[in-house]
């Protein structure tokens, strides 16, 4: 698995510059972020990776990414922040899915899901976000 991290300075274009100034009237979808990596690769139905509902579509969690096939590419999704995800500090929250000394990150165990502008772990059907010496609730997740 590949501990690789989209943001500033990860080598990858987030920006997608056009050409031309952003704003009221672009006709850009800025939402929508191609991932070109692993082409040979069709996720869908027993492609080998969790398959989660994310609004209304299937978007598959690989290598700490969220993709979403369609029209012959894929987008790298985000789970949005609110509603049944929030992004709170749950400093209660026990859920006793994992030991109490158990550290989310690459090769813990459980698929990183993109969520807003952090990374949670998918644990029993919630994500979890590392905080501190403990670890928030960030909501269900329906697994497919």
């Amino acid at each position: 698995m590949s501990s690789h991290v989209h943001g500033p300075g990860c080598g990858h274009d987030h920006d997608h510059d056009h050409g031309h100034a952003h704003g009221p009237g672009c006709d850009h979808d800025h939402g929508h972020h191609a991932h070109h990596e692993h082409a040979d690769h069709a996720h869908g139905a027993g492609c080998g990776h969790r398959a989660i509902q994310h609004g209304d579509h299937t978007d598959y969690l690989h290598d700490g990414h969220l993709h979403h096939p369609h029209d012959g590419h894929v987008d790298d999704h985000s789970l949005e922040v609110g509603g049944s995800n929030p992004a709170a500090c749950t400093p209660d929250h026990a859920c006793g899915a994992h030991e109490d000394n158990h550290t989310h990150g690459a090769g813990c165990g459980h698929d990183a899901v993109p969520h807003g502008d952090h990374t949670d772990y998918l644990v029993f059907g919630h994500l979890h976000h590392p905080h501190g010496a403990h670890c928030d609730d960030h909501g269900p997740v329906v697994v497919r």
